[in-house]
């Protein structure tokens, strides 16, 4: 099972509000340097999971998914890199 000290969280943003800001999980193990942008943002439509997953993108939320959870209580903002990973764990999505 990958740890937390193996991901990494990125957030990256391509507007002005905040749900325009993407919060990715990513595997250092599989890819150290995380997420390429100019290479997703050149990523055939039909591939872009298959780009994030080459990038080892482990999830990807939006800034009004991340809010809606923390409003839910479901992780916290405090150590949001330490949310995700648990609840990544606790879903089944890192085993």
């Amino acid at each position: 099972m990958l740890e937390k000290d193996d991901t990494k969280l990125e957030i990256f943003g391509f507007g002005d509000d905040d749900e325009d800001n993407f919060y990715c999980l990513v595997n250092v193990r599989k890819n150290p340097e995380g997420i390429d942008l100019d290479k997703l943002s050149n990523a055939d439509p039909r591939k872009f999971d298959e780009v994030l997953n080459e990038m080892g993108c482990i999830l990807m939320l939006q800034g009004d998914e991340v809010e809606e959870l923390i409003n839910r209580g479901d992780i916290s903002d405090t150590d949001l890199h330490k949310s995700l990973y648990e609840l990544s764990v606790e879903e089944g999505i890192i085993s």
